[in-house]
């Protein structure tokens, strides 16, 4: 066995552990990261940028939104069933994190937010301009993966500090002797073992996006069924674990929802192109929400959990087609390339003939249904109603805007079926507004962090979609908190 020492140890090298190590590093702490991928950045190489509030940024475009008001906002949204502590200390952090990382080299493409509301809806459902969104390597319109650029400025600026990473070299235990985590056990890619002590332990293992049992067990969901999360290779649930059986006090977990076909990134086009306010019905050939509100993916995640199989359906006719080829899309996706529909023709028929189980073209409605798995006299009945409502210019059900109330009439008729996605796990381990990990009375457990999706215990039942880029903000935020004060606590040590 190999042995080490060093001051502060992190577990993972995604978002929130390179936050922490840089952190800690920036603050005189020599730091050791294990990670057991052969890269930096975990899932924060599929995302596109972070929530920050009070940055530079946001001054230099005149948005007037405070750290206060934000965490106000978040904590009505989550009815204060959160820990406020942790919600203030992350929100008035986030706006100089984001400056902390334009002056590493970061570079955005600016302030959004990730969706605008509905008239109707605006004064208590409207996105804030939160998400910084990174600019690609190259330039370029940003997308999923723009966030690569960031973690790798991050990677660079830790190894200026001197921090050791250890690739390849997962972490499987932590050493506790009297009730103090004094190091951790791993493993490296020859099979070595390595016993490494230090006077603090930062674990950022990124959630259980990559467990299905995990899940089932802690979520309910059913991978691959009734849901179809986002599963980056290796997030298995090793640090959650490692916490729990080291004492630490258990919080619910949750998924991160939205909605998604499976294997979207494979069909990315239909992806987008179906996420608009055509009709939206479920298995039973019902409506089931006002469809101008699925901007909001979280929400409409937690619709489509709540339908009959956990799917929904959404439908356009080829009129409807035509008009969003010649004047786009009526929602705009900030994820989805603007032009996608001019490429709608060839993936559809492509993946039509491919067998994609989750599109469907038919000549009549009750063809369609029946082709679909939706109840046929359902969603004929359904139809009849919405197109009388369109005729009639209002929408006597959900009060849906009238812009969208564009009837389902002329064949052929396309319809896809939408899935609740996620984009991986929320919480499990208690931690205190230090990141300390907690026992289940609340008590800290000397020398162990916890920091990430590990320990996202503040968005209650659903993410806050209306203060974007939330979730990289929290493990960015967070990991720097822990980095700081582990570096902080090296002065309580006698050496």
């Amino acid at each position: 066995m190999r042995n080490m020492e060093t001051d502060v140890i992190v577990v993972a090298a995604g978002l929130s552990g390179l936050a922490a190590c840089i952190a800690a590093a920036e603050n005189g702490a020599n730091v050791v990261v294990f990670e057991k991928s052969n890269t930096t950045g975990g899932a924060a190489n599929m995302g596109m940028g972070p929530l920050g509030v009070g940055s530079r940024i946001q001054r230099e475009h005149m948005i007037p939104l405070t750290p206060g008001e934000a965490f106000r906002k978040h904590m009505n949204f989550t009815h204060y069933r959160v820990d406020a502590r942790m919600v203030r200390e992350y929100y008035f952090k986030s706006g100089e994190t984001i400056d902390w990382l334009c002056d590493m080299g970061v570079e955005f493409c600016g302030v959004q937010r990730a969706f605008g509301a509905p008239e109707a809806t605006r004064p208590y459902a409207d996105g804030e301009f939160t998400w910084h969104v990174v600019k690609p390597e190259g330039g370029g319109m940003p997308g999923p993966r723009a966030a690569t650029a960031m973690t790798k400025k991050m990677t660079e600026r830790a190894k200026e500090l001197g921090v050791e990473f250890l690739l390849e070299t997962p972490v499987s235990k932590l050493i506790l002797e009297e009730g103090t985590v004094v190091g951790v056990i791993a493993k490296d890619q020859t099979g070595e073992e390595i016993e490494c002590r230090g006077k603090s332990v930062i674990v950022a293992t990124g959630g259980f996006g990559d467990n299905p049992k995990m899940i089932k067990e802690q979520t309910g969901y059913e991978f691959g069924n009734t849901i179809h999360n986002f599963a980056i290779p290796g997030m298995k649930g090793d640090g959650i674990n490692m916490c729990w059986e080291v004492g630490a006090g258990k919080e619910p977990t949750i998924m991160e929802l939205m909605y998604q076909l499976p294997d979207n990134m494979n069909h990315f086009i239909l992806d987008g192109a179906f996420r608009q306010p055509c009709l939206w019905v479920n298995r039973n050939g019902e409506r089931f929400l006002p469809e101008d509100q699925i901007g909001n993916t979280t929400f409409t995640g937690n619709a489509i959990s709540a339908q009959p199989g956990k799917v929904a359906y959404s439908i356009f006719d080829s009129k409807l087609l035509k008009r969003y080829k010649k004047k786009g899309p009526d929602i705009v996706s900030h994820v989805h390339p603007h032009d996608l529909y001019d490429h709608f023709d060839e993936q559809w028929e492509r993946d039509l003939a491919a067998g994609y189980e989750s599109i469907t073209q038919a000549d009549t409605i009750e063809e369609l249904a029946e082709k679909a798995g939706i109840d046929v006299e359902g969603l004929v009945a359904q139809v009849e109603e919405y197109n009388s409502m369109c005729d009639e210019g209002f929408d006597a059900l959900f009060e849906k805007d009238r812009n969208y109330m564009q009837p389902i009439e002329k064949g052929p008729f396309y319809c896809c079926r939408q899935n609740v996605g996620a984009y991986g796990s929320l919480g499990g381990v208690k931690i205190n507004h230090k990141t300390q990990v907690l026992t289940e009375e609340a008590k800290v457990i000397p020398g162990l962090y916890c920091v990430g999706t590990d320990a996202c215990n503040i968005f209650g039942d659903s993410y806050p979609f209306i203060l974007s880029g939330n979730t990289m903000g929290f493990c960015l935020n967070s990991g720097r908190i822990a980095g700081e004060h582990a570096a902080e606590a090296l002065d309580d040590f006698e050496y």
